[in-house]
């Protein structure tokens, strides 16, 4: 849940970027070791050169349950500040700078949705059989449905080792299907990698009655995958690709995994952003890239790059609408207000949607 409080103050908008910058600097060094600021790549430079650590959703909340903060700003989006609560202490408290942070494809799946389509599946085959998997990038109510269900949580590091889990034959309680939420895009990208066909994965469209399969679809099925998608990774193409090849015919292109299978195949790599990082990283010095992600990512690394051609695939590709909404003003505000002993936008989970969350978040740790 979210315990909403008033929303910024207008006049924060109209202070100047200098004074703003100065003024969360001054709020941070007088919170001092009470607070802990957590950036997601994707954030814009203005809040992130705040951040004391930088990261992967998942792992930004394992930083955050493994310090002594007692204040927690998440600057990332709300799905991910739900996880830091699950993970944290009680007497932590995590903020989401603005409430309107979401994410668009978290928001393709909810859990009236999911249990809708459970009760579907159970129609035409035995969900015993089903374990569903649901990508870091969903709600807490969705983890505690997969918890609930025998299931786990994946993220773009893991979903293989997880994918192999849920359906291993030698394991008590594995399955032969699996319902994969809500990327699309993860779920049949993993798949292909394990060696699994493409005629084994189905897609779900929660719009339509049992996902507008058929039951001998439903039950010849190994995967099936939910109709979702990233905003920003959708917008990737092979003809860009094959654009910064004939440009760049040295270059390499890592993209992630949340892209089309095509473009997954047409790339050189994919993986989360953090494999993205080690990936240039890696590379011989003076290689062009081109990276399919989210842009404030792939300027980030221009920018410490400049030894090399570093590239947004796309040229004309947009920030994470999202993401961005956590600007400079919204992180000044809540800092000043926990200054003054006042916490705005704190994100709480329900004890027992967070129990059972908690139970699908330490399956997938201990499979990985």
């Amino acid at each position: 849940m979210l315990n909403i409080s008033r929303s910024m103050p207008s006049t924060y908008r109209d202070v100047p970027a200098t004074e703003l910058a100065t003024r969360i600097a001054s709020a941070k060094a007088a919170l001092g070791d009470r607070l802990m600021i957590l950036g997601h790549h994707y954030q814009m430079e203005e809040v992130m050169v705040f951040a004391d650590v930088a990261g992967d959703s998942f792992g930004l909340s394992q930083k955050a349950a493994a310090s002594q903060a007692e204040i927690i700003v998440f600057c990332g989006v709300h799905f991910m500040a739900e996880s830091a609560d699950i993970l944290t202490a009680d007497h932590q408290q995590v903020i989401l700078p603005d409430l309107n942070a979401g994410c668009s494809m978290a928001d393709m799946a909810d859990l009236d949705q999911v249990e809708q389509a459970w009760r579907e599946l159970a129609e035409v085959t035995d969900t015993e059989r089903i374990i569903p998997i649901t990508y870091m990038n969903s709600s807490a109510a969705l983890k505690a449905f997969v918890g609930r269900h025998g299931g786990a949580v994946c993220t773009s590091s893991n979903a293989q080792a997880v994918l192999t889990w849920a359906l291993d034959p030698n394991r008590e309680g594995s399955g032969d299907k699996v319902l994969f939420f809500p990327d699309q895009h993860l779920g049949r990208n993993t798949a292909l990698e394990l060696g699994y066909a493409a005629e084994s994965m189905q897609l779900w469209d929660p719009s339509r009655r049992r996902g507008a399969l058929s039951e001998a679809a439903i039950q010849d099925a190994t995967f099936l995958l939910w109709k979702g998608h990233c905003s920003v990774h959708q917008r990737f193409t092979v003809e860009q690709v094959r654009e910064f090849r004939s440009t760049h015919p040295q270059g390499v292109v890592v993209v992630h995994p949340e892209c089309s299978a095509e473009v997954v195949a047409a790339a050189d790599a994919s993986g989360s952003t953090d494999f993205i990082i080690r990936y240039l990283g890696d590379l011989p010095y003076g290689v062009p890239v081109a990276i399919g992600t989210e842009i404030n990512l792939v300027q980030r690394l221009a920018a410490a790059n400049p030894d090399r051609i570093v590239v947004g695939l796309e040229d004309m590709v947009c920030p994470c609408v999202t993401m961005s909404r956590i600007d400079a003003a919204h992180l000044c505000w809540v800092l000043e207000e926990a200054l003054d002993g006042r916490i705005r936008n704190q994100i709480t989970v329900a004890p027992e949607t967070a129990r059972e969350a908690k139970t699908a978040l330490d399956r997938m740790l201990a499979i990985v």
